[in-house]
């Protein structure tokens, strides 16, 4: 019977590569944001990754809906520290080892558990705006969840990194001239000697839209993959795009620190469809499908030939509609999927089809929408107006956004709606001292789509069925049970 069971166990083990979800195989993976009033449910996203083939997803924390919906699913997930959580990981290797238990060693244990490859030390700890604010916790707190993991013997299967903005580094003129910050040049060594021994990557995020949005005087084509008339000529290099040459710049800080052949992996990279002149359908996907050709070519970058990065995390797989607008409108929407999951153009993810999959079972709200009144006088709008779109997203009705151009009442209308759907369709949202009015009839005009708001009741209540067992666990037990029972009947003859 001992031997019986013992043959159960390692049938059951053999068999668990075949019960589990395979992870579709994909150039690029995205980043799952969750600043939005209006969020779907993490099942729905979840279903919404694999029905695109998407089988890489960072997270910028550790969120239990999130982390329960992406159990067997396959999907290769970094979870993160947010910086405000650094200082006291830092300080105590138990809060550290808290941290660990909570956020990844009770999701990976069990058979159809989450794929967790990365977890993120904080998420650009060191931004010039922070002053500094952050960065002595930093490596204590790697240290500290390194040794967590070796305690929870996860420490060989998943890496620590720290995703940076490209601010972390500069360059007078050319690539071959990038250094680190002189603020940063002890730390980053540190940092890349840790990476090094972990075998785990730089991460660092790039942005040829923020340069362009910045500067003026930068050249538009030189942000794109289609080649550019003011290429970067630097010595034998020749650069034909932001991307290359922000790249080798950061090869080359590495370099002269000592670490020129740390793998580099992209945390985030993006373009926004609003909020900028620069900023539509248009030019998104244009950079976008540019990226995703680019690193499928596997051609890499001058001083990285044939050596594409590691990973590459789109920015962002869905619009957030709360994020802090303070850099520009466009920081509301990076989405390459509307917030309820509704692709905004083609994109080729490298599997063949230039079309996405929608979000399905998405839990709307009821279908209506709150509208200015026809009937009434709209002169004294004003303080309303500010009221809603204070508490609400209004940033489409400004310059640059879909909805730019729809008219005076159409923006009083589009204003009330959104803090109507904001506010769950409470019909008192709606009166506006007797202005706004709720209508059954979609007031959308053109690409300029008036929202109806997520059921955060039906939201709570999918999430919450994501604690039932996955299909792939359920499957594995089932195995295990029918083995078990076949070795016991053998082993009675």
């Amino acid at each position: 019977m001992a031997a019986a069971a013992a043959m159960t166990v390692l049938v059951a083990a053999a068999l668990l590569p075949a019960l589990l979800p395979r992870a579709a195989e994909a150039a690029v993976g995205v980043n799952w944001g969750t600043v939005s009033a209006h969020r779907m449910p993490s099942t729905v996203v979840v279903d919404l990754l694999r029905a695109n083939g998407t089988a890489k997803v960072k997270l910028f924390d550790a969120d239990p809906a999130d982390l329960r919906a992406l159990a067997g699913s396959g999907v290769l997930v970094m979870v993160g520290i947010r910086n405000e959580a650094l200082a006291g990981i830092a300080a105590s290797p138990a809060a550290a080892d808290a941290w660990v238990a909570q956020n990844v060693s009770r999701y990976v244990a069990s058979s159809g558990g989450v794929d967790i490859r990365y977890i993120a030390v904080g998420n650009e700890p060191f931004l010039t705006s922070y002053q500094g604010q952050f960065q002595s916790y930093v490596l204590p707190a790697m240290t500290n969840i390194q040794q967590s993991l070796m305690k929870a013997n996860l420490a060989s299967y998943i890496k620590l990194v720290v995703p940076c903005n490209a601010d972390a580094y500069q360059s007078a003129s050319v690539p071959s001239q990038g250094i680190f910050r002189p603020d940063l040049t002890q730390i980053m060594t540190q940092l890349a000697a840790f990476l090094s021994t972990t075998g785990a990557p730089f991460v660092v995020n790039i942005y040829p839209f923020l340069s362009l949005y910045q500067n003026s005087d930068f050249p538009q084509d030189y942000a794109f993959f289609d080649g550019s008339s003011h290429p970067v000529v630097d010595g034998s290099n020749i650069y034909y795009n932001a991307f290359d040459g922000n790249f080798d710049t950061l090869v080359s800080a590495l370099s002269k620190i000592g670490y020129g052949q740390l793998p580099i992996a992209i945390g985030e990279l993006g373009w926004p469809t609003e909020g900028a002149p620069s900023a539509n359908l248009a030019t998104a996907r244009a950079f976008n499908q540019g990226l995703i050709n680019h690193v499928l070519s596997n051609k890499g970058t001058p001083l990285r030939p044939g050596v594409p990065p590691t990973d590459v995390y789109l920015f962002s797989l869905v619009d957030e509609g709360q994020k802090s607008i303070l850099p520009g409108n466009f920081e509301r929407h990076w989405g390459v999927f509307s917030f309820d999951g509704q692709a905004k153009y083609p994109l080729n993810l490298g599997l063949g089809s230039p079309v996405l999959k929608n979000a399905r079972d998405v839990p709307y709200l009821s279908p209506r929408w709150c509208v200015a009144n026809p009937g009434q006088n709209l002169n004294h709008v004003g303080n309303h107006l500010k009221l809603a779109c204070t508490m609400a997203d209004c940033t489409t009705l400004y310059y640059g956004g879909l909805c730019n151009a729809i008219g005076d009442k159409g923006n009083i209308s589009y204003a009330f709606n959104s803090y109507y759907q904001l506010q769950k369709q409470d019909a008192k949202s709606c009166d506006f001292d007797g202005l706004g009015m709720i209508t059954y009839l979609d007031p959308s005009i053109g690409e300029c789509r008036f929202l109806v708001g997520i059921d955060d009741r039906r939201a709570l209540a999918m999430s919450s069925y994501s604690d039932s067992p996955s299909p792939a666990s359920c499957g594995l037990w089932l195995m295990t049970i029918w083995v078990f029972v076949w070795f016991t009947i053998m082993g009675s003859f």
